[in-house]
């Protein structure tokens, strides 16, 4: 067990089977969601007490194994060794209301998308709660910036690791904590139709993202394995349902692939199929993927497609391109490493 997967009335639990006064569990809980190493950095509680929680409960904090980052916007990319050897990417991003981490959810991800680094290879394992917490802390204390902001849109699928995102996301906001606001948090997902449901009935008032990336089946077949599970017509009206129980506008994320997805009579389809539904288009350029055929879009195309959108009274922006230097899109910087260890053991 680790200390920081537990919420603070959990903890005071751990520390009253160990004999300590009630106080100590929000001194402990306090420490632990600071970003600290070791129990020793913990001054205000006995020696004894921090020799038995180094004993019983390790911290396990990750450690950098490349740390990038950009010359041009100051992204900063990390790439953390996990307690059991295996990485996963963080990123740092400055905007002008904030730092904001994008976090990854499992080691992989069987999801399959053909335009994304992170699925080659599978899934290895999903990320326990403090592991997710640890993203942030770290990024937070390696970079001396305060984290504002928190994207579940790294490595994997986070619904498809559902339960210790949703303890992740408990932990994060706890006012003993981070106290990072739901409204400061945005959830991707490719559109696993059954978790989208279950999330709803939280009513949790973050931001639901949903990779749509695609104007029809026919389309989305092709380059999202999901879909065959879960056809758009299904993960649209999940989307109306969430919207029904949250009041939360759905922020729809669209990878513009040249002459996949891209026409202007795509984006009207679009319009049609999302009538009624209040919806805000990210359109992002699509990252390059060595492995892949799919390039991104003209930025002609790019700007046709957003007026399109706007035209028809939905709201679209272009995602600003951050890290391009870096290798800051997902799974890049962990298949690169995994590549080079295969390469040093030959």
């Amino acid at each position: 067990m680790n200390l920081k997967s537990l919420t603070l009335p959990e903890l005071a639990e751990v520390l009253k089977e160990l004999n300590q006064p009630s106080f100590r569990a929000k001194q402990v809980y306090t420490w632990l969601h600071k970003g600290v190493r070791d129990y020793d950095e913990m001054t205000n509680l006995p020696k004894s007490l921090r020799d038995t929680l180094a004993e019983k409960y390790p911290i396990c904090a990750p450690k950098v194994v490349r740390r990038q980052q950009s010359a041009r916007d100051g992204t900063i990319k990390y790439l953390w060794e996990l307690s059991d050897g295996n990485c996963v990417e963080t990123v740092l991003m400055r905007y002008h209301y904030g730092n904001t981490v994008c976090i990854s959810t499992e080691v992989g991800c069987r999801m399959g998308c053909a335009f994304c680094a992170s699925t080659i290879g599978g899934l290895v394992r999903r990320l326990e709660p403090y592991e997710m917490l640890d993203e942030v802390l770290f990024t937070q204390v390696d970079s001396g910036l305060p984290v504002s902001h928190i994207v579940l849109m790294g490595i994997g699928e986070p619904l498809d690791n559902f339960d210790n995102v949703m303890r992740f996301l408990e932990l994060v906001n706890s006012p003993e904590g981070m106290n990072i606001s739901m409204r400061h948090i945005s959830l991707s997902t490719c559109g696993l139709v059954p978790k989208i449901d279950e999330l709803a009935k939280r009513r949790l008032q973050l931001t639901l993202s949903v990779s749509l990336h695609a104007p029809n089946d026919a389309v989305r077949d092709k380059i999202m394995p999901v879909n065959r599970a879960y056809p758009s017509e299904e993960l649209l009206d999940a989307c109306r349902r969430y919207y029904q129980a949250t009041s939360r506008r759905i922020s729809f994320e669209y990878a513009m692939i040249d002459g996949v997805n891209d026409r202007p009579e795509d984006a009207k389809e679009l319009l049609r199929r999302l009538k009624g539904l209040p919806a805000h288009f990210n359109l992002i350029p699509l990252n390059h993927v060595e492995e892949s055929p799919l390039k991104p879009s003209t930025k002609a195309a790019v700007a046709a497609f957003q007026k399109t959108l706007e035209d028809g009274g939905v709201t679209a922006t272009v995602r600003r391109t951050l890290g391009g230097d870096i290798d800051a899109s997902c799974g890049q910087l962990r298949r690169k490493y995994n590549q080079k260890k295969i390469e040093d053991t030959r």
